[in-house]
């Protein structure tokens, strides 16, 4: 079973709704290597969530 704490299918998904520099496609990629990437990471989560709520709204 999966927690929501290690679901990467976000990621995959988020690569695809638009364009992301080299550094963050190779974070959601590659991964977490450090504090710095997880912290990184979280914030491109928030984006994703925010333009996904955004992608619904308009398809209602």
């Amino acid at each position: 079973m999966s927690t929501k704490w290690d679901n990467t299918s976000w990621q995959k998904e988020f690569l695809n709704m638009k364009s992301h520099s080299p550094s963050d496609a190779k974070l959601l990629i590659g991964g977490v290597k450090g504090f710095k990437d997880a912290w990184r990471l979280g914030v491109l989560h928030v984006e994703y969530e925010r333009l996904k709520k955004i992608q619904e709204q308009q398809q209602q």
